[in-house]
């Protein structure tokens, strides 16, 4: 069992250094072609087209930190997006409107996943050491409960890994198809929008698929602890 789960670590691991190195080279290639908006300007656009009036866009820090905030009704875009006037700036403000999107006509899983914020903010910060303390004690009645609480805290951050995964694609086809009904890309650009935020999905399917095989591996050593 351990052999098999360091197998299958290792494989995830691979695949996401693979993912990341792919993404953050197109996304460097796909900056150099440039567009006559800027990050700041596509998003007024889309947040216009799409008759939202309420949510702020406003510039931050860092980079690949771009995210749609519900609850502030804020569209936070890093430095090189928002003031960048490329495909890549292009594809990731439109994508992030997506979110502000979303949120306006009620889609679904934004709303489940906006629902399970706290529960995972709580999760995160207390499973590693809930988990640990179980696989400490494993073998007995206490490690046993331990263990079986942070299984249940770590299924909920798996829940919401494959929540994100349609929240994301749905931006993101959201996104592309806006770029080339406005205008803002053509049929050559568009492929490129495209092919930039599908390698970020990327990364969120290899997230997921990682936190599912961890969750099994400790599903399996909570069932061999509960045979002792």
């Amino acid at each position: 069992m351990t052999s098999l789960y360091w197998i299958l670590f290792i494989g995830i691991a691979l695949a996401s250094w693979i993912v990341s190195a792919s993404l953050e080279r197109k996304f460097k290639r796909y900056a150099q072609e440039s567009l006559p908006m800027t990050g700041k300007d596509v998003a007024e656009k889309m947040l216009r087209d799409n008759g939202i009036y309420d949510v702020k866009i406003t510039c931050i820090k860092g980079q690949l930190t771009d995210h749609y905030n519900p609850a502030t009704k804020t569209v936070n875009l890093s430095e090189e997006v928002y003031r960048g006037a490329n495909v890549a700036a292009a594809a990731v403000a439109a994508h992030e409107c997506g979110h502000a999107v979303q949120h306006a006509t009620a889609y679904g899983p934004l709303g489940l996943r906006s629902a399970l914020v706290p529960v995972v903010s709580f999760s995160s910060k207390w499973v590693t050491w809930i988990i640990l303390g179980g696989l400490l004690l494993l073998g007995s009645g206490a490690g046993q409960m331990l263990l079986f609480v942070g299984i249940g805290l770590y299924a909920m951050i798996t829940l919401f890994s494959f929540i994100t995964l349609p929240v994301e694609m749905n931006a993101s086809q959201r996104a592309v198809n806006w770029l080339q009904e406005a205008g803002i890309t053509n049929r050559e650009t568009t492929a490129m929008a495209s092919d930039a935020l599908h390698s970020a999905a990327c990364t969120y399917v290899v997230a997921a698929l990682s936190s599912l095989a961890t969750l099994i591996y400790y599903i399996l050593v909570f069932m061999g602890g509960s045979r002792r």
